[in-house]
């Protein structure tokens, strides 16, 4: 970069009417040759760029679908099939859940383990399995009392609630617009519950139940898994957090669900549409391990509310869940202040990490690592460019020693060799 800085200043010294001569005096076979490689390469970069573009809005459409069809199978199982037992069925995805993890861990070493003790998994993983057992068995119970439309919209009030958490345990810092947003958002929500035809209570206190042990679930795993170094992939959170939530979620089946099993003779349990939903709801996993790192967090959250539009509509469609427009303007609200939301918090970490940046860069950091190719690239670039700018000053300086000469009446010389070998040192 020197090198190149040099020669911009090298050449800014010739007068302008030199340097802008005509492009066929200055073109040489030098030039021809980068400018047909800079334009493959570019035509190489615009095909990568479209490619990588297909890959992350596939991957958001099969996340997309999975999870709606996770949601409307999970309804469908729980109200219309005959198996009313919601603890029973996320027993059985849990341990579905812990023998995958453990497949896929210990035995196909697919993915490492964090060779925790048991202390440190009693402090660090048994809490977040705990709430995670509370807001699964909670969330898969309101499916007895209520449309899968009206849960979709109560979980506008996620963002809030995680916020209120994070404030409550030191993760968020008190802010009054985004406090604001979080009561706009809680209003929306209050007129869906106004327009809810079919609403019960009892449904609508376990949903709201739900969605509040999620949100310490997550800023839980921020402070005591995040913070520590602990970062997991969908498959290690498998491992580890599922044999957890399955303890937790054994006490409420033995004691609650198991009597209340033994003693009705009117449910169907069909193995086969158990171990489907079992099956999807893992497909759904490995969909969020892919999805990770090929979309921002912007594209992410609009395509949630995308999915979130098209379970009310496919619950209306297929279950014949009533729905008003009180309901969808006020669930319209509530997506408009999900949206504000996300683009503060959004504008929030672009300006952390522009700040993370000048700090680096004023420490003489590079800010992040690059890679091998990133830097062969960046020389074979800087390559080129010293090459044209070399062309420039060659060609620049013929013409003023061209231009000497005419004016001096001198007849220009053939270089010699010992000529040719000065110009060379």
């Amino acid at each position: 970069k020197e090198c190149v800085a040099a020669l911009l200043d090298y050449s800014h010294q010739f007068p302008s009417a030199l340097l802008n001569t005509s492009a066929q005096s200055r073109q040489t076979p030098r030039d021809s040759s980068f400018q047909s490689r800079r334009a493959g390469v570019m035509e190489a970069q615009r095909g990568k760029v479209m490619r990588e573009i297909i890959k992350s809005y596939t991957a958001v459409l099969i996340w997309m679908s999975i999870s709606c069809s996770v949601i409307l199978f999970n309804k469908w199982l729980l109200a219309y099939s005959g198996f009313p037992f919601p603890i029973a069925l996320t027993v059985w995805h849990m341990l579905f859940c812990s023998g995958v993890g453990v497949l896929a861990v210990r035995v196909l070493k697919l993915v490492k383990s964090h060779n925790m003790s048991m202390n440190e998994y009693m402090k660090r993983v048994m809490p977040i399995g705990l709430l995670y057992a509370g807001s699964l068995w909670l969330s898969n119970s309101s499916y007895l009392y209520l449309s899968v439309s009206f849960i979709q919209m109560t979980k506008s009030l996620m963002p809030g609630l995680v916020y209120a958490s994070g404030v409550m345990l030191g993760t968020e810092k008190y802010a009054q617009s985004t406090t604001l947003n979080m009561l706009m958002i809680a209003f929306g929500v209050l007129v869906c519950a106004y327009g809810e035809v079919n609403l019960v209570v009892k449904g609508l206190v376990q949903q709201l139940m739900a969605l509040g042990f999620e949100a310490l679930r997550l800023t839980l795993v921020q402070v005591l898994i995040n913070s520590k170094g602990l970062n997991m992939n969908p498959m290690q959170s498998l491992y580890y957090v599922s044999p957890a939530c399955l303890v937790c979620l054994l006490v409420p089946f033995f004691i609650v669900e198991l009597p209340n099993m033994n003693s009705r003779t009117d449910w169907t349990l069909n193995p086969y549409v158990m171990l489907a939903n079992a099956m999807t709801a893992f497909i759904l996993n490995l969909a969020v391990f892919m999805l990770i790192g090929k979309t921002s967090a912007l594209t992410m959250n609009i395509a949630g509310v995308i999915k979130d539009w098209m379970l009310i509509f496919f619950s209306f469609y297929l279950f014949k869940a009533p729905l008003t427009y009180i309901n969808l303007m006020g669930y319209a609200f509530c997506c408009a202040g999900v949206v504000v939301y996300n683009h503060m918090k959004l504008q929030a970490i672009r300006a952390k990490v522009a700040a993370t940046s000048v700090k680096d860069e004023e420490k003489g950091g590079l800010g992040a690592e690059r890679s091998k190719e990133d830097i062969l690239s960046e020389i074979r670039r800087l390559q080129s460019e010293m090459n044209v700018l070399e062309d420039r000053v060659q060609n620049s300086a013929k013409v003023m020693n061209a231009s000497s000469m005419a004016k001096n009446g001198d007849a220009p010389t053939v270089s010699t060799a010992d000529d040719g070998a000065d110009k060379d040192k």
